[in-house]
Protein backbone atom coordinates (compact mmCIF):
# COMPACT_ATOMS: atom_id res chain seq x y z
CA UNK A 1 0.00 0.00 0.00
CA UNK A 2 1.62 3.24 -1.17
CA UNK A 3 2.79 5.42 1.69
CA UNK A 4 2.24 8.61 -0.32
CA UNK A 5 -1.42 7.70 -0.90
CA UNK A 6 -1.97 6.92 2.78
CA UNK A 7 -0.32 10.20 3.80
CA UNK A 8 -2.51 12.09 1.34
CA UNK A 9 -5.64 10.48 2.75
CA UNK A 10 -4.58 11.23 6.32
CA UNK A 11 -4.22 14.89 5.40
CA UNK A 12 -7.94 15.04 4.62
CA UNK A 13 -11.18 15.46 6.51
CA UNK A 14 -11.64 13.65 9.84
CA UNK A 15 -14.38 11.58 8.17
CA UNK A 16 -11.77 10.12 5.85
CA UNK A 17 -8.92 9.95 8.36
CA UNK A 18 -10.55 7.75 10.96
CA UNK A 19 -11.71 5.27 8.33
CA UNK A 20 -8.20 5.09 6.89
CA UNK A 21 -6.88 4.34 10.37
CA UNK A 22 -9.49 1.61 10.89
CA UNK A 23 -9.81 0.05 7.44
CA UNK A 24 -6.35 0.47 5.94
CA UNK A 25 -3.96 0.68 8.88
CA UNK A 26 -5.53 -1.46 11.63
CA UNK A 27 -4.81 1.33 14.10
CA UNK A 28 -5.56 0.83 17.82
CA UNK A 29 -9.19 1.26 18.76
CA UNK A 30 -8.53 4.25 21.02
CA UNK A 31 -6.75 6.11 18.22
CA UNK A 32 -9.56 5.35 15.78
CA UNK A 33 -12.20 6.48 18.29
CA UNK A 34 -10.33 9.70 19.05
CA UNK A 35 -10.05 10.59 15.38
CA UNK A 36 -13.66 9.63 14.72
CA UNK A 37 -14.80 11.93 17.49
CA UNK A 38 -13.47 14.87 15.50
CA UNK A 39 -16.12 14.31 12.82
CA UNK A 40 -18.74 15.95 15.06
CA UNK A 41 -16.63 19.01 15.83
CA UNK A 42 -14.35 19.62 12.84
CA UNK A 43 -14.45 19.62 9.06
CA UNK A 44 -17.45 18.70 7.00
CA UNK A 45 -19.22 16.82 9.78
CA UNK A 46 -19.32 19.88 12.01
CA UNK A 47 -20.34 22.05 9.08
CA UNK A 48 -23.29 19.82 8.19
CA UNK A 49 -24.47 19.66 11.78
CA UNK A 50 -24.34 23.47 11.95
CA UNK A 51 -26.57 23.74 8.87
CA UNK A 52 -29.57 22.17 10.63
CA UNK A 53 -32.48 24.47 11.45
CA UNK A 54 -34.09 24.55 14.88
CA UNK A 55 -37.13 22.67 13.51
CA UNK A 56 -34.93 19.67 12.68
CA UNK A 57 -34.79 20.17 8.92
CA UNK A 58 -31.86 20.64 6.62
CA UNK A 59 -32.61 22.67 3.54
CA UNK A 60 -36.28 22.90 4.51
CA UNK A 61 -36.87 19.49 2.92
CA UNK A 62 -37.36 15.94 4.16
CA UNK A 63 -36.22 14.32 0.91
CA UNK A 64 -35.80 16.93 -1.78
CA UNK A 65 -38.55 16.48 -4.36
CA UNK A 66 -36.75 18.79 -6.81
CA UNK A 67 -33.42 17.03 -6.32
CA UNK A 68 -32.29 19.25 -3.49
CA UNK A 69 -29.30 17.46 -2.01
CA UNK A 70 -29.15 19.36 1.27
CA UNK A 71 -32.32 17.78 2.68
CA UNK A 72 -32.70 15.73 5.86
CA UNK A 73 -32.47 12.46 3.91
CA UNK A 74 -29.16 13.17 2.23
CA UNK A 75 -27.52 15.12 5.04
CA UNK A 76 -28.08 12.20 7.39
CA UNK A 77 -26.71 9.81 4.77
CA UNK A 78 -23.56 11.88 4.42
CA UNK A 79 -23.12 12.16 8.20
CA UNK A 80 -23.50 8.38 8.37
CA UNK A 81 -20.96 7.83 5.61
CA UNK A 82 -18.58 10.21 7.40
CA UNK A 83 -19.04 8.17 10.57
CA UNK A 84 -20.33 10.98 12.76
CA UNK A 85 -20.42 9.37 16.24
CA UNK A 86 -24.11 8.85 17.13
CA UNK A 87 -23.34 9.31 20.82
CA UNK A 88 -21.57 12.66 20.39
CA UNK A 89 -23.56 15.53 21.89
CA UNK A 90 -23.86 17.57 18.66
CA UNK A 91 -25.02 14.51 16.73
CA UNK A 92 -27.44 13.39 19.40
CA UNK A 93 -28.96 16.87 19.57
CA UNK A 94 -29.40 16.92 15.80
CA UNK A 95 -31.11 13.53 15.77
CA UNK A 96 -33.38 14.55 18.63
CA UNK A 97 -34.49 17.55 16.54
CA UNK A 98 -35.22 15.26 13.59
CA UNK A 99 -37.29 12.94 15.77
CA UNK A 100 -39.22 15.86 17.25
CA UNK A 101 -39.88 17.82 14.10
CA UNK A 102 -39.30 16.12 10.75
CA UNK A 103 -42.20 14.42 8.98
CA UNK A 104 -43.17 13.13 5.55
CA UNK A 105 -45.77 15.77 4.69
CA UNK A 106 -46.86 13.87 1.57
CA UNK A 107 -47.57 10.74 3.63
CA UNK A 108 -49.91 11.85 6.41
CA UNK A 109 -47.09 13.47 8.37
CA UNK A 110 -45.42 10.17 9.19
CA UNK A 111 -42.33 10.75 11.34
CA UNK A 112 -39.12 10.76 9.32
CA UNK A 113 -37.79 7.53 10.81
CA UNK A 114 -41.02 5.72 9.92
CA UNK A 115 -40.23 6.07 6.23
CA UNK A 116 -42.67 6.51 3.37
CA UNK A 117 -43.65 4.16 0.52
CA UNK A 118 -40.76 3.75 -1.92
CA UNK A 119 -38.37 0.89 -1.34
CA UNK A 120 -35.20 2.83 -2.18
CA UNK A 121 -36.18 5.65 0.19
CA UNK A 122 -37.18 3.29 2.98
CA UNK A 123 -33.94 1.35 2.67
CA UNK A 124 -32.03 4.59 3.21
CA UNK A 125 -34.23 5.67 6.11
CA UNK A 126 -33.75 2.27 7.74
CA UNK A 127 -29.96 2.57 7.37
CA UNK A 128 -30.08 6.02 8.95
CA UNK A 129 -32.36 4.84 11.75
CA UNK A 130 -30.09 1.90 12.55
CA UNK A 131 -26.95 4.02 12.50
CA UNK A 132 -28.31 6.84 14.64
CA UNK A 133 -30.12 4.52 17.05
CA UNK A 134 -33.72 5.48 16.27
CA UNK A 135 -35.36 2.06 16.07
CA UNK A 136 -38.80 0.91 17.12
CA UNK A 137 -42.25 1.30 15.66
CA UNK A 138 -40.99 3.24 12.64
CA UNK A 139 -38.32 0.74 11.64
CA UNK A 140 -40.75 -2.12 12.26
CA UNK A 141 -43.10 -0.50 9.76
CA UNK A 142 -40.34 -0.18 7.18
CA UNK A 143 -39.17 -3.77 7.56
CA UNK A 144 -42.69 -5.15 7.26
CA UNK A 145 -43.15 -3.23 4.01
CA UNK A 146 -39.80 -4.29 2.58
CA UNK A 147 -40.36 -7.96 3.33
CA UNK A 148 -43.73 -7.74 1.62
CA UNK A 149 -42.26 -6.00 -1.43
CA UNK A 150 -39.64 -8.56 -2.47
CA UNK A 151 -39.97 -9.31 -6.17
CA UNK A 152 -39.78 -12.80 -7.71
CA UNK A 153 -36.16 -12.29 -8.80
CA UNK A 154 -35.11 -11.53 -5.21
CA UNK A 155 -34.68 -7.76 -5.31
CA UNK A 156 -36.75 -4.60 -5.08
CA UNK A 157 -37.94 -1.82 -7.37
CA UNK A 158 -39.45 1.56 -6.52
CA UNK A 159 -41.71 1.21 -9.53
CA UNK A 160 -45.16 -0.14 -8.56
CA UNK A 161 -45.38 -3.93 -8.74
CA UNK A 162 -48.22 -3.73 -11.25
CA UNK A 163 -45.87 -1.84 -13.58
CA UNK A 164 -42.72 -3.91 -13.15
CA UNK A 165 -41.84 -7.28 -11.65
CA UNK A 166 -38.17 -6.77 -12.45
CA UNK A 167 -35.85 -5.56 -9.72
CA UNK A 168 -33.77 -2.40 -9.88
CA UNK A 169 -30.07 -2.34 -9.01
CA UNK A 170 -30.58 1.06 -7.32
CA UNK A 171 -33.53 0.03 -5.16
CA UNK A 172 -32.06 -3.36 -4.29
CA UNK A 173 -28.78 -1.93 -3.05
CA UNK A 174 -30.54 0.74 -0.97
CA UNK A 175 -32.68 -1.94 0.67
CA UNK A 176 -29.93 -4.44 1.44
CA UNK A 177 -27.79 -1.67 2.91
CA UNK A 178 -30.67 -0.82 5.24
CA UNK A 179 -31.34 -4.43 6.19
CA UNK A 180 -27.68 -5.09 6.95
CA UNK A 181 -27.46 -1.92 9.05
CA UNK A 182 -30.52 -3.03 11.01
CA UNK A 183 -29.18 -6.55 11.55
CA UNK A 184 -25.88 -5.17 12.81
CA UNK A 185 -27.46 -2.55 15.07
CA UNK A 186 -29.90 -4.94 16.71
CA UNK A 187 -28.02 -8.22 16.57
CA UNK A 188 -31.09 -9.59 14.84
CA UNK A 189 -31.26 -13.32 14.23
CA UNK A 190 -34.53 -13.04 12.30
CA UNK A 191 -34.14 -15.56 9.49
CA UNK A 192 -36.62 -13.69 7.30
CA UNK A 193 -34.47 -10.55 7.36
CA UNK A 194 -31.26 -12.39 6.60
CA UNK A 195 -32.91 -14.40 3.83
CA UNK A 196 -34.31 -11.23 2.28
CA UNK A 197 -30.95 -9.45 2.38
CA UNK A 198 -29.09 -12.40 0.95
CA UNK A 199 -31.71 -12.72 -1.76
CA UNK A 200 -31.04 -9.13 -2.78
CA UNK A 201 -27.30 -9.76 -2.69
CA UNK A 202 -27.76 -12.84 -4.85
CA UNK A 203 -29.71 -10.76 -7.38
CA UNK A 204 -26.65 -8.53 -7.76
CA UNK A 205 -24.12 -11.37 -7.69
CA UNK A 206 -25.94 -13.25 -10.45
CA UNK A 207 -25.31 -10.17 -12.58
CA UNK A 208 -21.67 -9.61 -11.54
CA UNK A 209 -22.88 -6.34 -9.98
CA UNK A 210 -23.27 -4.56 -13.33
CA UNK A 211 -24.20 -6.98 -16.12
CA UNK A 212 -27.46 -8.18 -17.64
CA UNK A 213 -28.16 -11.74 -16.60
CA UNK A 214 -29.44 -12.57 -20.07
CA UNK A 215 -26.59 -11.20 -22.20
CA UNK A 216 -23.74 -10.23 -19.89
CA UNK A 217 -23.81 -6.70 -21.24
CA UNK A 218 -23.36 -3.62 -19.04
CA UNK A 219 -26.80 -2.69 -17.70
CA UNK A 220 -26.22 1.08 -17.51
CA UNK A 221 -23.04 3.08 -18.12
CA UNK A 222 -23.67 5.11 -14.95
CA UNK A 223 -23.02 2.01 -12.84
CA UNK A 224 -19.32 2.55 -13.58
CA UNK A 225 -19.43 6.18 -12.39
CA UNK A 226 -18.04 6.42 -8.89
CA UNK A 227 -19.47 9.58 -7.33
CA UNK A 228 -19.65 10.62 -3.70
CA UNK A 229 -22.06 11.33 -2.09
CA UNK A 230 -23.98 8.41 -3.56
CA UNK A 231 -27.57 9.44 -2.69
CA UNK A 232 -29.87 6.70 -4.08
CA UNK A 233 -27.73 5.94 -7.10
CA UNK A 234 -26.20 2.55 -7.70
CA UNK A 235 -22.58 2.11 -8.70
CA UNK A 236 -20.20 -0.83 -8.65
CA UNK A 237 -17.90 0.59 -5.96
CA UNK A 238 -20.80 1.29 -3.64
CA UNK A 239 -22.07 -2.26 -4.14
CA UNK A 240 -18.64 -3.75 -3.47
CA UNK A 241 -18.38 -1.72 -0.26
CA UNK A 242 -21.67 -3.25 0.85
CA UNK A 243 -20.36 -6.77 0.31
CA UNK A 244 -17.21 -5.85 2.23
CA UNK A 245 -19.33 -4.68 5.17
CA UNK A 246 -21.40 -7.85 5.02
CA UNK A 247 -18.14 -9.75 5.50
CA UNK A 248 -17.18 -13.31 4.87
CA UNK A 249 -15.05 -14.69 2.07
CA UNK A 250 -15.41 -12.66 -1.14
CA UNK A 251 -17.68 -14.37 -3.65
CA UNK A 252 -15.88 -15.32 -6.88
CA UNK A 253 -18.60 -13.55 -8.83
CA UNK A 254 -17.27 -10.21 -7.57
CA UNK A 255 -14.18 -10.59 -9.78
CA UNK A 256 -15.47 -8.61 -12.80
CA UNK A 257 -16.54 -5.77 -10.51
CA UNK A 258 -13.15 -5.75 -8.78
CA UNK A 259 -11.43 -5.63 -12.15
CA UNK A 260 -13.58 -2.67 -13.12
CA UNK A 261 -12.45 -0.83 -9.98
CA UNK A 262 -8.82 -1.64 -10.69
CA UNK A 263 -9.19 -0.30 -14.24
CA UNK A 264 -10.09 3.10 -12.79
CA UNK A 265 -6.99 3.38 -10.59
CA UNK A 266 -4.73 6.21 -11.69
CA UNK A 267 -0.98 5.90 -12.14
CA UNK A 268 -0.51 7.76 -8.84
CA UNK A 269 -2.43 5.07 -6.95
CA UNK A 270 -5.52 7.20 -6.45
CA UNK A 271 -9.03 7.05 -7.90
CA UNK A 272 -10.61 10.07 -9.56
CA UNK A 273 -13.89 11.66 -8.56
CA UNK A 274 -16.74 10.68 -10.83
CA UNK A 275 -19.40 12.86 -12.38
CA UNK A 276 -21.63 14.21 -9.58
CA UNK A 277 -25.14 12.83 -9.57
CA UNK A 278 -27.93 15.17 -10.71
CA UNK A 279 -29.21 17.68 -8.20
CA UNK A 280 -28.64 21.11 -6.77
CA UNK A 281 -27.68 22.62 -3.43
CA UNK A 282 -25.11 19.85 -3.11
CA UNK A 283 -22.54 19.66 -0.36
CA UNK A 284 -19.24 19.54 -2.24
CA UNK A 285 -17.63 17.08 0.14
CA UNK A 286 -15.42 15.38 -2.44
CA UNK A 287 -12.96 16.52 -5.08
CA UNK A 288 -14.15 18.00 -8.39
CA UNK A 289 -14.85 15.57 -11.21
CA UNK A 290 -11.67 14.06 -12.61
CA UNK A 291 -9.50 15.12 -9.67
CA UNK A 292 -8.10 12.62 -7.14
CA UNK A 293 -10.94 11.65 -4.81
CA UNK A 294 -10.22 10.84 -1.16
CA UNK A 295 -13.58 9.10 -0.84
CA UNK A 296 -13.24 6.92 -3.92
CA UNK A 297 -9.63 6.12 -3.04
CA UNK A 298 -10.53 5.14 0.52
CA UNK A 299 -13.48 3.01 -0.57
CA UNK A 300 -11.61 1.33 -3.42
CA UNK A 301 -8.57 0.52 -1.29
CA UNK A 302 -10.55 -1.01 1.54
CA UNK A 303 -12.62 -3.09 -0.88
CA UNK A 304 -9.46 -4.35 -2.55
CA UNK A 305 -7.77 -4.97 0.79
CA UNK A 306 -10.68 -7.26 1.66
CA UNK A 307 -11.21 -8.96 -1.67
CA UNK A 308 -7.91 -8.70 -3.57
CA UNK A 309 -5.11 -7.65 -1.20
CA UNK A 310 -2.39 -8.47 -3.71
CA UNK A 311 -3.72 -5.67 -5.93
CA UNK A 312 -2.71 -2.97 -3.46
CA UNK A 313 0.46 -4.51 -2.05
Amino acid sequence: MRDDVISWLLDGDPGVRWQVLRDLQDAPDDLVASERGRVATEGWGARLLAEQADDGYWGGQTYGTRRERDSVMWTLQILRDFGAPPEADPVRAAIDRVVAGVVWAEFDDLPYFSGEVEECVNGGVLANAAYFGVLGEGSDRIIARLLDEILPDGGWNCEPADESQRSSFDSTLCVIEGLLAYERATGSTDAALTTARRGGEEYLLERSLFRRKSTGELVKPRYTNFAFPTYWFYDVLRALDHFRRAGGHPDARLRPALDLVLEQRRDDGRWAAGSPWPGHRRYEVDAPEGEPSPWNTLRAMRVLRWADPAAIG
